[in-house]
């Protein structure tokens, strides 16, 4: 019997307990690593010789770079570009996380809610330090903004209260169980590649051979879109955090 949900086991690599607490390496930290070496490795070499006319790495590396840059024009306007490197660090860390997942036998760490939910935490933490950094306690408008009509208050103001708290829940579901049911899928249609291939039916393996192959290059869109849309949210929130409404 293959077990779809397997593949998200994390176990130890190197076992560390400290005190009685398990601090130990995982395959989940080492492709974290991984995926941190692998960004920092990247844009490196693609800014290390810059050219007049780029090669091939360093055409990609300004075609990412300016990507997140126009992303933030968009999304947070002139001032958010000071916040480049961090946004575009957090774009290609999830990116990295996810493509590291499609290799066979690699592990998909933005599959655990832990981790997603770390990241929005941390992202959230520092989205609101920064609205209080900028505005004092003026950020409190940005649950009532100036020039609504103070009767509406009491309904307004618990909802925006809500919206606001629930955004790293919001943001690491989303990521995380976009990850994990690509990952089912994949591993479910594997399965009946395996159990048919076994037996008399063997010709019919084609077919769920067919739909994974299709599933796979689904997948790798996936795993863009949701590195897009989590800078995406990232940047909305460092909208408000900085424009307030």
């Amino acid at each position: 019997m293959i077990d779809p949900l397997q593949q998200f086991m994390i176990k130890p690599l190197i076992p560390i307990e400290i005190a009685g607490v398990d601090l130990s390496f995982t395959n989940s930290a080492l492709f974290m690593l991984l995926a941190t070496l692998v960004s920092i490795t990247f844009m490196t070499l693609a800014s290390r010789h810059s050219q007049l006319v780029p090669n091939r790495l360093q055409h990609i590396g300004e075609t990412i770079y300016n990507f997140i840059q126009n992303l933030i024009r968009e999304n947070v306007g002139e001032k958010g570009l000071s916040y480049t490197p961090y946004l575009l660090s957090i774009f290609l860390f999830v990116l990295m996380g996810n493509f590291l997942g499609m290799i066979p036998y690699g592990f998909t760490f933005t599959s655990h809610i832990i981790v997603t939910f770390a990241m929005a935490m941390i992202i959230f933490i520092a989205v609101t330090l920064l609205g209080f950094y900028k505005h004092g306690f003026h950020f409190f408008r940005l649950f009532f903004p100036e020039g609504t009509p103070i009767y509406i208050a009491p309904l307004l103001v618990p909802v925006e209260i809500m919206s606001y708290f629930t955004r790293p829940v919001s943001l690491s579901v989303r990521l995380f169980a976009n990850m994990v049911a690509g990952h089912v899928m994949l591993k479910i249609f594997s399965g009946f590649v395996i159990l048919l291939a076994g037996t008399s039916l063997f010709p019919l393996a084609i077919l769920p051979f067919a739909v994974n192959f299709a599933v796979i290059a689904f997948e790798f869109l996936v795993a863009l879109l949701q590195a897009y849309v989590f800078t995406v949210l990232t940047c909305i929130y460092l909208n408000d955090a900085i424009n307030l409404h």
